[in-house]
């Protein structure tokens, strides 16, 4: 099977659907004759033309308020917000528009749209550029949130989430884009919702999204070298949550690691370490524990910022530290 970058595995998602289906179009900042800040959108200005993809004024609050419109309309918008952190300045038209009205007119409008977010530290981008933001958003009540960690999940799950009629939240790890995974030719979606075992084990389960999957399948290469077997979790969709799969793992190898970027106070880790808690705390023999960044925002130096993400070694000392209990 061929191998394309994570970039390249959305792009062809994006132009299948604007194929397919007339009503789907592209917007945001530079992602036109530019092909975006990441160069995702490279090439579809060419085929699709100014009426299909198109760039918009820098207002994040602007062009996804937007989409809110165009979704309500009949539209199939999928609006790329350059750097997630900016999301904060959309909060309003993502949280209590584009979130709420199916809800709030008993089903009689949607708002079927994709928000596309880069997200993510380890590209000396700063406090700014840098942050993961999937906590900000999974304790809103109507929004989907997504956050592939291979080309293959990219494409099925952007294909499936530009389909349903629910908002979405679409997070690309700015360091997954040059990331090469097999991706078949023919056509094929990922459902939402659904997790997926990357690498199965019998001692210890790590649980990750994203960019933190690579990390955790490094680990767990090197666990298995001292005799400890390692099963992975990719979650994919965090909102909603595959705890079906989720305690299944922690069921099987009765302890668990919980590893993501964000800050570990209030970050996502802690609702999956809940709901472990609540439906299967009677198969734990010790403690979950939980990987990520410290309490500060994201550093601008280079060895700062090393130092605040997450690492392979952090993981391997978590595992060993929930065996020894």
């Amino acid at each position: 099977m061929r191998e394309i970058m994570y970039r390249d595995a959305i792009r062809e998602a994006l132009a299948e659907e604007m194929r397919a289906n007339p009503r789907v179009f592209v917007m945001g900042e530079d992602v036109a004759a530019h092909g975006g800040n990441f160069l995702v959108t490279t090439g579809l200005y060419e085929e699709f033309g100014e009426g299909r993809i198109f760039d918009t004024p820098l207002s994040e609050s602007v062009l996804v308020g937007a989409g809110v419109g165009a979704a309500m309309l009949g539209m199939r918008p999928v609006v790329e917000v350059m750097y997630a952190d900016f999301a904060a300045i959309a909060m309003d038209a993502l949280v209590n528009h584009a979130a709420k009205v199916s809800y709030m007119s008993g089903g009689a409008v949607m708002a079927p749209m994709v928000v596309r977010m880069a997200y993510g530290a380890g590209r000396r981008s700063g406090a700014h550029h840098s942050q993961s933001v999937e906590s900000w958003l999974t304790n809103v009540a109507g929004l989907t949130i997504v956050a592939p960690s291979t080309a293959y999940d990219a494409k099925g799950l952007l294909k499936a989430a530009i389909r349903t009629p629910n908002p979405v939240v679409f997070l690309e790890h700015k360091l997954l884009y040059a990331k090469k995974s097999e991706v078949p030719e023919g056509e094929y979606t990922v459902p939402l919702g659904l997790a997926d075992v990357k690498r199965t084990g019998e001692d210890v389960t790590l649980i990750a999204f994203g960019r933190m999957v690579d990390v955790c399948l490094s680990a767990a290469r090197t666990l298995v070298k001292e005799g400890i077997s390692v099963e992975v979790v990719d979650l994919r969709s965090l909102q909603p949550l595959d705890e079906e799969t989720i305690l299944a793992s922690v069921k099987k190898t009765g302890r668990l690691v919980i590893v993501h970027e964000a800050p570990v106070r209030g970050g996502f880790g802690s609702e999956v370490a809940a709901v472990v808690s609540e439906k299967a705390l009677g198969y734990l023999d010790s403690p979950i524990k939980r990987v990520g960044a410290p309490w500060v925002p994201v550093p601008f130096s280079p060895s700062l910022e090393d130092a605040y993400l997450p690492q392979e070694s952090d993981v391997v000392a978590a595992a060993k530290s929930v065996l020894a209990n």
